[in-house]
């Protein structure tokens, strides 16, 4: 019987003493500005909908519907962005993550390519900003820019600029949350 208290009292103290050293860690190291940046994507996990509009006008995908799914996966480690449009049999993927204190995405797209970006928050507190870092494949189309604006709990922006050889085209879609 003593053996069993001593177990479950060891048990116990180790624990607290755990539960006491990871709380003073973070104490000691607070959030990094990638990390928050991170945490707050994290928020916009849910499929969403709304339509898609572009600049110039883009004919084959102007003003349709699309549906986004946004999910943490690895742990909490990385966030997956699929995005499908009416009419298009593509469902490109964008993966999040940080890597080496610094907030990343890497495109899977359409076009078979993969650029990386780098992402960080606005001043405003509602703003995810990725800037291009580079690209593995063929970079004559590809995604070059991205932003993320939360307007509120059930509604965020999406701006993806891709380019066409050295010609730009903005893709906006207003997104509403559906679960």
């Amino acid at each position: 019987m003593r053996f069993i208290r001593f177990t479950i009292s060891a048990g116990l103290l180790t624990f607290a003493m755990v539960a006491f050293a990871q709380a003073d860690a973070t104490q000691k190291h607070p959030q990094s500005d990638a990390q928050k940046s991170f945490e707050q994507l994290k928020t916009l996990a849910g499929t969403w909908e709304g339509t898609l509009s572009t600049i110039p006008p883009a004919p084959e995908v102007q003003d349709k519907h699309a549906q986004v799914t946004l999910r943490v996966t690895s742990m909490g480690n990385a966030f997956m962005h699929e995005i499908k449009v009416e009419g298009r049999q593509d469902d490109p993927i964008t993966m999040f993550y940080l890597d080496n204190d610094q907030l990343t995405l890497t495109h899977y797209c359409d076009a078979g390519n993969r650029p990386r970006m780098i992402g960080k928050s606005l001043p405003d507190g509602k703003t995810l900003d990725f800037e291009f870092l580079d690209i593995a494949g063929n970079p004559h189309y590809h995604m070059h820019h991205s932003k993320f604006t939360i307007i509120d709990a059930n509604h965020h922006r999406e701006e993806w600029t891709f380019m066409v050889g050295d010609k730009p085209v903005l893709a906006q879609f207003d997104l509403q949350r559906k679960n």
